[in-house]
């Protein structure tokens, strides 16, 4: 090390200055194609979200962004992808909340810790769940649905479209948040689990316009409430739980968001984190997002850790309570 103060200072600039150019994205950043892998088959919701946001980063980053979808086995195939790639920017992983913040307490041998394994990027959108019951339910209000659980125990019964979906959890977190004990009966299709809510096999579940699909087009189910801290642009007719009577603070909705491999540069990271911000302000996006009830979602890499550890602790005492296990 330098002896002389000035000497000493320079060399302290220099270090600083390499340090800085290390974590940075550097103008030849991209070079090639970046691909984002998805655990969601094509055609899905998160799919389609995930090719909007794609083709506009294509334009931003001057290099075509490439979605790799790697559906089964509980995401695992595309985590692991996204694990074992080099951290250098050229791949990223598509994640949903659900992914991030349940899987941990669901699997014992869990092949991937998304801490550990993986930086944040940015969340894209999240979205939230309506009460949906049929449309000659008695129940006008949450409050008379939670009134109907608490007479009879375990005689009001919730559908889901499997153990520990979303719509599983939710039911849970209702009877968690109530004091009360439903019945839970879960489907192999989320088609299938709307059309018994519609007849009336069972008595509610969760679901959005777009899962619930042709049977509340066709006005067969209704929705209750929103399980959302406030009500949603184009529901606004729909109360959420608390304002219909239920649970204050309940709220069951999603988000899902990217991740790269854990060393990616910092630079690298924030440049990926503007870009997909930018595309997912652009009118065009806003509109297709409108289309899914699905809100933009984007923030700082760090914010989105603190998002990972609140869903992580979020889910571990509705899943140990209910004991559940998917291996």
């Amino acid at each position: 090390m330098p002896k002389s103060p000035i000497l000493r200072m320079l060399a302290t600039a220099v270090l600083a200055a390499a340090s800085a150019a290390a974590g940075a994205a550097g103008p030849g950043y991209p070079a090639r194609p970046v691909k984002i892998v998805t655990p969601f088959a094509v055609g899905q919701g998160p799919d389609v979200l995930l090719r909007i946001v794609a083709e506009k980063l294509t334009a931003t980053l001057g290099q075509q962004v490439i979605v790799e979808n790697r559906p089964g086995a509980s995401g695992f195939l595309a985590f692991e992808a996204g694990r074992r790639a080099a951290p250098d920017g050229y791949t990223l992983v598509h994640m949903d909340s659900y992914h991030v913040g349940t899987q941990p307490y669901l699997f014992a041998r869990l092949p991937y810790d998304v801490r550990k394994d993986f930086d944040p990027v940015t969340p894209l959108v999240r979205n939230y769940f309506f009460i949906v019951v049929p449309a000659g339910s008695t129940w006008r209000t949450m409050g008379d649905l939670v009134a109907a659980a608490k007479a009879r125990p375990g005689g009001v019964s919730y559908g889901s479209w499997g153990v520990a979906s979303p719509a599983h959890l939710g039911g849970l977190l209702l009877e968690a948040a109530t004091g009360t004990s439903m019945m839970h009966v879960p489907y192999k299709e989320s088609a299938q689990l709307f059309q018994s809510v519609a007849v009336g096999d069972v008595n509610w579940t969760l679901g959005t316009p777009v899962s619930a699909g042709p049977v509340y087009q066709s006005g067969k189910v209704r929705f209750l409430a929103v399980a959302a801290p406030q009500r949603l642009p184009g529901y606004a007719e729909v109360p959420t739980v608390a304002q219909a009577g239920g649970p204050a603070g309940f709220e069951v909705g999603g988000w899902n968001g990217l991740f790269v491999p854990k060393g990616t540069p910092a630079g690298i990271v924030q440049r990926l984190n503007e870009g997909i911000a930018a595309a997912l302000k652009a009118p065009d996006v806003q509109e297709k997002l409108a289309t899914f009830t699905y809100e933009a979602y984007a923030m700082p890499p760090r914010d989105m850790a603190r998002l990972v550890d609140e869903e992580i602790a979020k889910w571990g005492p509705i899943i140990k309570g209910a004991d559940i296990h998917l291996d």
